[in-house]
């Protein structure tokens, strides 16, 4: 029965996929056309709407990847200079132990 499901399906997926085609052929008069522009025309606004919109998203995600980027290496320029420091204060303590030693 799974299998007789998922043919049927496919067979619905396929007929719809034609009946579009079908429509899109089928078009006869300027009404239709009017009608299959004007569609059209509305499905292009939203496409350009939806790009603007990612496109602002992707801007915004990349200042914010940049702002990670410049705080992660003040934090590893950071890391750094306290692990030189850390490094003269561990000579400093040898160079005090051999003299007392």
């Amino acid at each position: 029965s799974a299998q007789i499901a998922d043919l049927q399906q496919k067979l619905l997926d396929a007929d719809n996929g034609d009946r579009a085609k079908q429509r899109w052929d089928s078009i006869v008069t300027i009404l239709e056309a009017k009608c299959a522009l004007k569609y059209l025309l509305g499905e292009l606004v939203s496409s350009k709407v939806q790009e603007s919109k990612l496109q602002s998203s992707l801007e915004q995600s990349q200042a914010s990847c940049s702002d990670v980027q410049k705080m992660l290496m003040e934090e590893r320029n950071h890391t750094a200079e306290l692990e030189a420091e850390f490094q003269n204060q561990i000579l400093v303590q040898e160079q005090q132990h051999q003299e007392k030693v």
